[in-house]
């Protein structure tokens, strides 16, 4: 979790001064408002916890070789999120936006705690991108997908003026 940690420690301080008219606002029609990345990383953190804890018990294993996940970062190419990770326009504020990453992260902190290495090596899931990819995998690949974002914030905050 040492990645994810550190990926949530910057996100905050990117939006750490920012009002919530400014987060919700688009620099684009075509593209993500604060909010709305804010939102995507919630609903993907609690995703990715929820389909780890689901595919920990159940009996299935299929072990995977591992992935290049580092490789989440880099930006050159665009990556359209899955439908159940795709942010509503409706406004929101900075406080409940911290809130929902808080108990998102919350929520897979104690999913990388309480299980071990071993359990988690031996089941796995798709990822759009990656294909068939390693539980042990999917935890820092959220911390990763974070880091991606952060630079997505950094762009739409250039472009609103800030």
């Amino acid at each position: 979790m040492e990645i994810n940690d550190q990926a949530r420690k910057e996100l905050l301080a990117q939006v750490e001064h920012l009002s919530d008219e400014v987060i919700n606002q688009k620099p684009s029609e075509d593209r993500w408002s604060i909010k709305q990345i804010l939102e995507h990383l919630y609903l993907m953190e609690g995703s990715v916890a929820k389909t780890i804890q689901t595919k920990l018990s159940d009996e299935d294993q299929n072990i995977t070789t591992d992935k290049p996940i580092q490789l989440t970062v880099d930006r050159s190419r665009k990556v359209d999120a899955p439908d159940f990770v795709i942010p509503t326009t409706e406004f929101s504020t900075l406080h409940d936006l911290k809130c929902k990453l808080k108990a998102t992260h919350s929520t897979l902190h104690g999913v990388a705690e309480n299980t071990s290495e071993d359990q988690l090596a031996v089941k796995s899931y798709p990822h759009p991108v990656f294909g068939e990819m390693s539980l042990t995998q999917w935890i820092p690949f959220v911390g990763y997908h974070e880091l991606r974002h952060i630079e997505q914030i950094k762009d739409v905050k250039e472009q609103l003026g800030i």
